[in-house]
């Protein structure tokens, strides 16, 4: 089954994960209180809708108790950010992430039940999206427009085969640069060389080939 996800929130921040996740050909359900803003990801989102978060009825309307990860991106209200942080608690959310205006902020999230607090002025949009996808996906560094590196923790569909096995050149166009294992670090690895589970590979590559590449071989299936 292929993971759900919610967006509160469609700010430049909230924006920017919408659309990134939306890229990578995920169900996200994209929610804001502004017309214009709802509008404007109608296109974008699998579903863009008009509603109040700090509203627990109209969240359970919208069926919010069915998607697996909600990100609470609300701008400047940190009231509306920390009761709809709550009341997803309380929904039995599976994954909370919340953005957090400053470290009080950030403090009373983490007592509140937000999993992952972030700050977007520290983290940018892609990364996080990327963190979001899959707890295998450590990073995810743009070394420009187009091209990035990404550090990434091996599951089992890496696990006991070597980089000639899987071939990660020749399918996806990206190169394994480097393998962190333990407190080894095994710089432009063999190709012979078996990968662990838990082992963290640094993979550089086109964004588009690095999305195939964490799609099929390292976000795991639930």
């Amino acid at each position: 089954m292929k993971k759900e996800y919610a967006v509160i929130g469609l700010g430049r921040f909230g924006g920017s994960i919408c659309r990134e996740l939306s890229q990578e050909g995920l169900e996200v359900l994209a929610i804001d209180l502004d017309e214009d803003k709802v509008n404007e990801y109608k296109e974008i989102a699998s579903h863009a809708v008009i509603a109040d978060s700090t509203d627990e009825t109209v969240l359970r309307e919208l069926g919010i108790r069915n998607i697996d990860h909600v990100i609470v991106a609300i701008g400047d209200n940190i009231q509306a950010s920390l009761l709809t942080t709550v009341i997803l608690e309380e929904l039995g959310i599976k994954k909370i992430t919340v953005k957090a205006q400053n470290d009080y902020h950030e403090k009373i999230l983490s007592k509140i039940g937000a999993d992952h607090v972030i700050h977007p002025e520290r983290d940018m949009g892609k990364r996080i999206a990327h963190n979001i996808m899959s707890n295998n996906i450590l990073d995810y560094i743009e070394l420009s427009d187009d091209h990035s590196v990404v550090e990434v923790k091996a599951g089992s569909k890496m696990s006991g085969q070597s980089l000639v096995d899987l071939d990660i050149r020749a399918q996806y166009g990206c190169n394994v640069v480097a393998i962190k294992r333990q407190k080894d670090v095994i710089v432009s690895p063999m190709a012979t060389e078996m990968i662990q589970e838990g082992d963290i590979l640094i993979v550089i590559g086109a964004d588009k080939d690095i999305s195939r590449f964490e799609k099929n071989l390292v976000v795991e299936d639930d």
